[in-house]
């Protein structure tokens, strides 16, 4: 059954999971903590159905627990997820490579030259929470990042998808 609410993939995916390959993508952060989980977890909360999803990061931090709690707040449980090094997808192929800050752009590995990266860069919530004394205010600035990164996956993914594979 299909709902109707979320959207739909280009002509290239059809309904039937056996019609075609899998399609993996990375979202890639400096460490993995919070950008690139807050779009493992949406990713997989709206395509998961459709598509192998993950994250990584050039370092490895641990989850922010700032990010968990705010993607919480929006049923999204992100706790179970794993800060993982980039290097751990060394060999498999990736359909698509979103990076998520300008350090992780600038600083793709070479050793995916055959993925397609699009960079779509978010503000840092650890940065611009640091100077917040009020603890409702620091969760502001990830809630604000929560869901521009939620509006990028649920809008322009799949766009940003398509035109990666053509």
């Amino acid at each position: 059954m299909h709902n109707s609410s979320q959207h739909q993939a280009g002509p290239e995916w059809s309904e039937s999971p056996e019609d075609q390959p899998i399609t993996t993508i990375l979202f890639l952060c400096t460490g993995n903590s919070c950008r690139s989980q807050m779009a493992e977890g949406w990713a997989r909360h709206f395509f998961d159905h459709k598509f192998t999803i993950y994250s990584a990061g050039i370092e490895t931090h641990g989850l922010n627990p700032n990010a968990v709690l705010v993607m919480s707040e929006s049923g999204i449980d992100i706790s179970t997820q794993k800060s993982q090094h980039i290097d751990e997808f060394e060999e498999m192929s990736l359909d698509l490579i979103v990076t998520v800050c300008g350090h992780a752009h600038e600083n793709c590995p070479v050793l995916f030259q055959e993925s397609p990266v699009i960079h779509r860069g978010f503000p840092d919530p650890p940065k611009l929470a640091a100077d917040e004394s009020d603890a409702e205010r620091k969760l502001g600035h990830y809630r604000d990042v929560r869901d521009m990164i939620k509006s990028y996956v649920e809008t322009q993914l799949i766009v940003d998808l398509e035109s990666a594979i053509k």
